[in-house]
């Protein structure tokens, strides 16, 4: 079978006023379907860009990535914006959640443009929150749950639309060791179990120990 993200030759910098900054430099990289792949390095290595790049959040400056067949570089930003909401679950440090919803309603929101009336969003909401162990805690609002109750709301919301990938961007950053735990076996067990594919930037090595395999990044460039 062919690899799901394929990226080949892949360069991308960012203009200042007259100057230009190299952030990757000719990067090719293969994950196949139902990897687990942690990207380390240190700040400023280009981890959470290459992160960006292969989630359509970015364009290379040079170079091709393609997802599940689709070459990302080919799309216009309308096309992009809709493969995105298609192919992929995002999950920050920094939860996201919107405190005037209940958990259950933070993890409908991906579904509002799906086409599914809203007693199947509330379905597939539940159901995704049942899938993370929150099943009990749907009605709750975000300043009523833990830090780590709070990431595993948003890990529901990411996968509530079943995407192709899952994109996490240093997911235990912000909690204390037990609950970062807890994130990390859910997410172990969503690779396992359900065979999502998943890329995680962490500075961790605790937490990328976790993962199949480990890619690191120095001065832009794969080591």
């Amino acid at each position: 079978m062919p690899p799901l993200i394929e990226i080949r030759n892949v360069s991308k910098s960012y203009r200042r006023e007259k100057l230009e900054i190299p952030v990757l430099r000719n990067i090719s990289l293969e994950i196949g379907a139902g990897d687990f792949v942690a990207l380390m390095g240190p700040s400023g290595s280009g981890k959470t860009t290459l992160l960006n790049l292969i989630a359509g959040i970015d364009r290379p400056s040079a170079g091709s990535v393609v997802v599940a067949g689709t070459d990302l570089t080919e799309l216009s930003e309308g096309e992009l914006a809709e493969w995105r909401a298609r192919h992929v679950g995002f999950i920050f440090q920094f939860y996201n959640l919107i405190p005037v919803l209940t958990a259950v309603e933070n993890v409908e929101l991906p579904l509002l443009l799906s086409g599914l009336d809203k007693p199947e969003r509330r379905e597939h909401a539940e159901a995704a929150l049942a899938i993370v162990g929150l099943g009990d805690r749907m009605d709750h609002y975000p300043r009523q749950l833990s830090g780590g109750q709070e990431q595993r709301v948003a890990i529901a919301r990411a996968i509530v639309t079943d995407p192709t990938i899952l994109v996490a961007d240093e997911p235990t950053g912000d909690l204390d060791k037990n609950s970062a735990e807890e994130v990390l076996g859910l997410m172990d067990r969503l690779n396992r179990e359900i065979a999502k594919t998943i890329l995680m930037v962490t500075h961790d090595p605790h937490a990328a120990e976790r993962a199949r395999s480990i890619r690191r990044l120095d001065k832009g460039e794969l080591v």
